[in-house]
């Protein structure tokens, strides 16, 4: 069977999959110690990051990039920010050490959005699959800090099966050329590492795994 342009991404950003899981955030979260301002200050940095991408691909004018963000909503920042707003009235703020890794992961989006624009697919890529496995840590979630319903997880609770595979149908229908997968595999590792710099500023002080 030929692979797909999914199949490629996975396989090509595995180790770095992996690598987050084992990191000292991702730890504390399952075993329900993380700090709460930790867990507020992954969301403030997340709605940075996706309102970078959001906006970018509601601009895109590619038509393969235009067509898959057109085909589903797949926006998350209205439900990072209802999120926030529940923590707000807690009284949790959030720590500041991934802010600049955060706003450093936005500009490689709006750089890449000019550049190449079927990157943004890429990111897409890694940012739509990070929702999918944060619904099965929701539970988790919910439990560390007391939550009810949705109440701060709506982000993490957004994940859906069926909606991922008609997502990656998709993505591999706008990734037919050998080359766009290329630079959509690119994007998707340079998310990865953002994504660890922000983790790895959430990790600071908590012991590995």
């Amino acid at each position: 069977m030929t692979a797909t342009a999914v199949d490629h991404l996975r396989t090509g950003t595995r180790a770095w999959h992996d690598a987050l899981e084992a990191t000292g955030f991702a730890t504390a979260l399952l075993a329900g110690t993380l700090p709460l301002n930790r867990y507020v200050a992954q969301l403030a940095a997340y709605r940075v990051v996706l309102s970078a991408l959001e906006t970018e691909l509601d601009r895109a004018t590619d038509p393969a990039v235009a067509g898959l963000w057109a085909a589903e909503d797949l926006r998350k920042v209205s439900l990072i920010q209802r999120d926030l707003r529940h923590f707000a009235v807690r009284g949790a703020t959030p720590v500041r050490w991934p802010a600049a890794a955060a706003v450093a992961f936005a500009g490689e989006i709006r750089t890449a959005a000019v550049a190449s624009p079927l990157s943004l697919l890429g990111f897409l890529y890694v940012l739509e699959g990070s929702t999918l496995g944060a619904r099965y840590l929701s539970r988790y979630v919910t439990g560390a800090y007391g939550l009810h319903g949705t109440d701060g997880t709506a982000y993490y609770a957004s994940g859906d099966r069926a909606r991922w595979t008609r997502f990656t149908t998709r993505l591999n229908e706008a990734l037919t050329d050998p080359s766009a997968q290329t630079r959509a595999l690119a994007a998707a590792e340079r998310a990865y590492r953002h994504t660890a710099r922000i983790t790895g500023a959430l990790s600071a002080g908590l012991p590995l795994p």
